[in-house]
């Protein structure tokens, strides 16, 4: 991970919103003080490998993307498997890491209007 780059911190507070979780509840999930996670938030102190690990699992997602690798936050292959009827379906799902940040948060606010509807 880059020291001090605000995308694993970023990306924490994303995931956590979006489970609409406070600092206190990832932290006791954890077995960290709420301050100890805020920190990680905050960029203030990097996680060690098996927090890493710990992090991946609660949030469900990749640790490349939890420490910037990658914009993919999830394993291709569980996802592929959705799309195993519709070959056009994959290969939009393959190109969408290519995408920029931006784009991709573009796409998931027309999905939440799809999903309201």
């Amino acid at each position: 991970m880059k020291k001090n780059s605000p995308v694993f911190g970023n990306r924490l507070k994303f995931l956590r919103k979006q489970k609409g979780l406070k600092q206190e509840d990832v932290a006791k999930s954890l077995g960290i003080s709420r301050a100890r996670y805020s920190h990680y938030e905050n960029n203030h102190v990097e996680p060690d490998i098996e927090m890493l690990k710990n992090l991946s699992q609660f949030y469900n997602v990749t640790i490349d993307y939890l420490v910037g690798n990658s914009n993919q936050n999830h394993h291709k292959d569980e996802v592929l498997k959705a799309f195993a009827n519709d070959p056009e379906l994959e290969l939009w799902y393959r190109e969408l890491p290519s995408n920029g940040e931006k784009d991709l948060h573009r796409l998931k606010k027309i999905w939440d209007v799809f999903k309201e509807e």
